[in-house]
């Protein structure tokens, strides 16, 4: 049975006369009588009654009617999602992002902007650390993320990796502070300033990209940071640091966390920023992924 015999077949039931049926078909009627034929031999029942005058449909043929339309209006749906799938207008997404990509603007942005474009597309989103982001989207059970620089230069440049990196935004790295620390008076603190002082960080095992960037500033002002506490999320460093537990680096995007006893203030050195990157596979084919990357350029 093919679709174009259901087609035959619902032509000629609703005009219950052969040759009007072939002229609607554009096609003979020998063909259209001999496709009804083979359709009810398929079928295995008679559907029409026929005489030299009229042309009528049987009881299964009235029954196999309702099938036919539904199958016929099933397979122009099915053929409809494909085409917007191929499109990038169904299916699903899954988007990674850092512990620190919510606190940026752009993100909201993205993620409303591309639902709005794309109302059917379903939205999967993931917080996770750059490394488990880098992980899951070669292992193909990410599409795309939201990360901040991981550690090694040539990885973030894209060179001998299977990702592709777009950076949307940079961020000042801002010394986590509380309110009454000598250094809060000043507008920008120097990283050598921070050599005596007890840190709060991410543990090593977080994979945060931040991690080893803050390592480095530490040994370019010549000293290693005396980490006291760690903790998994930026907003318990934060509490930690209004605690009087130490002090602590942040991307810049955590101003918009405000925590009584607390303040934040960039970082003087040179190179004291981070940024916000947009990954993917250098092989992807998605058109959602397409899409997404897209708008994000747009309005980074």
């Amino acid at each position: 049975m093919e679709l174009r015999h259901l087609r035959y077949f619902i032509a000629v039931a609703e005009e219950l006369h052969f040759t009007r049926a072939a002229e609607r078909l554009h096609i003979g009627q020998p063909p259209l009588s001999h496709a009804i034929q083979m359709l009810e031999a398929d079928v295995g029942a008679q559907l029409f009654e026929r005489s030299k005058r009229w042309v009528r449909l049987t009881e299964a043929g009235k029954l196999f009617l309702q099938d036919a339309r539904h199958i016929l209006a099933l397979s122009e749906q099915a053929s409809e999602t494909a085409r917007r799938a191929q499109r990038g207008e169904t299916g699903e997404l899954r988007i990674g992002f850092t512990f620190s990509t919510p606190f940026t603007p752009l993100f909201a942005a993205v993620i409303n902007g591309y639902r709005q474009q794309y109302p059917d597309v379903t939205l999967t989103l993931r917080e996770m650390a750059t490394n488990k982001q880098l992980e899951a989207l070669s292992q193909h059970s990410l599409d795309v993320g939201f990360i901040r620089p991981p550690e090694g230069g040539e990885l973030a440049r894209g060179v001998s990796s299977p990702l592709r990196f777009k950076t949307l935004r940079e961020d000042p790295l801002v010394v986590v502070l509380p309110t009454t620390h000598a250094l809060a008076k000043k507008k920008k603190v120097p990283m050598q300033d921070l050599a005596q002082l007890p840190f709060i960080m991410y543990p090593p095992s977080a994979g945060t990209g931040i991690y080893p960037h803050i390592l480095r500033l530490c040994h370019a002002a010549g000293f290693a940071p005396r980490v006291t506490q760690e903790a998994n999320d930026a907003s318990t460093i934060i509490g930690l640091v209004a605690a009087g537990c130490g002090i602590s680096i942040l991307p810049g995007s955590f101003y918009t966390i405000h925590f009584d006893g607390i303040c934040y203030r960039p970082v003087a050195d040179a190179g004291a920023t981070t940024s916000l990157l947009l990954a993917q596979r250098k092989d992807e084919v998605s058109p959602l992924v397409a899409a997404f990357v897209g708008l994000a350029a747009e309005l980074a």
